[in-house]
This record gives C-alpha cells, sequence and structure tokens, in this order.
C-alpha cells in the first residue's frame, strides 16, 4: 500500500467522523424515549396504555435547560387505575421525573 493511499484513507475516514459527529441529530426520537420509559416502569407491573408528545420542548429544572418529551402511562395495580406522567431528556432518553397524577 502506499503512503498516498493511506493518508487518503484517514484523511476521509476523519472527514467523515466529523461530518457524522456536526449533522447527526440533537436528540432521540420520541418513539425510542417511549419505549426507554416502558421498558423501566414494565420493571413494576404490566402497562395499559402510553403516550408521548412527539415534539421535543424546553424545560428548566435548577436553572438547567433541557430539551425534554412528556408522555404518560396508564396501568392497573392491584385492581386500581394508576396514572404517571413522565419527562425525558430528548438528547440522551434520561428520565428526568415520573410521578402519580390523579385524574
Amino acid at each position: 500500500m502506499s503512503v498516498r493511499k493511506f493518508l487518503l484513507g484517514v484523511t476521509v475516514g476523519i472527514i467523515g467522523t466529523y461530518a457524522f459527529q456536526k449533522y447527526k441529530p440533537a436528540h432521540i426520537s420520541s418513539d425510542a424515549a417511549l419505549r426507554k420509559v416502558k421498558q423501566e416502569v414494565k420493571k413494576h407491573g404490566p402497562i395499559d396504555g402510553s403516550w408521548i408528545h412527539m415534539v421535543p420542548e424546553e424545560f428548566i429544572r435548577n436553572n438547567i435547560t433541557y430539551k425534554i418529551y412528556r408522555g404518560g402511562i396508564s396501568r392497573t395495580i392491584h385492581d386500581q387505575q394508576e396514572h404517571l406522567e413522565f419527562i425525558v431528556n430528548a438528547e440522551n432518553g434520561t428520565i428526568l421525573d415520573i410521578q402519580e397524577i390523579d385524574v
């Protein structure tokens, strides 16, 4: 292999990596975020239904601004309906908050 071909390959690799990092999506999809939340909630019982807002929104907590998805899950535990509302970081899918709500 010639040095010229090797350097060309390295250059193309560096440019490709840079382009991927520069233009990759800034957030995960709402479907992926919902799957992550459902995966965690299923550890504590079955899920009857779920929903998620598909457009990320800005959310401020402790002077830190996040892009988040909001959603909800309903389930039946011991013959009682339970409704949960959640907030998920749209950049990486980290669950920021889950709380039970009264309907």
